[in-house]
């Protein structure tokens, strides 16, 4: 149960990342978990584990992180849109 609550909130994190910065993140749903899950550790390695935890992940330390990877994820498709 606790790894599909930890895929639950990666995806939650990772929609809000996209949310805020107002760009999609590719492969939908997936896509959401991977930037979640991503942006836990990016987050978690930069900034440590601080504020609320849920499932074993500091959501404000993973939402900033998630928001980091979401935001170079759409400069790297942006520029291989452009080369195509």
């Amino acid at each position: 149960m606790g790894f599909i609550l930890y895929l639950i909130v990666g995806g939650i994190i990772g929609w809000l990342a996209g949310l805020i910065l107002g760009k999609d993140v590719p492969g939908g749903f997936i896509g959401n978990i991977i930037a979640g899950i991503i942006g836990a550790w990016i987050g978690g390695a930069a900034f440590g584990s601080f504020g609320p935890s849920l499932a074993g992940i500091a959501i404000i330390p993973a939402l900033i992180g998630a928001i980091i990877f979401v935001f170079i994820v759409s400069l790297i498709m942006r520029s291989t849109r452009r080369r195509a």
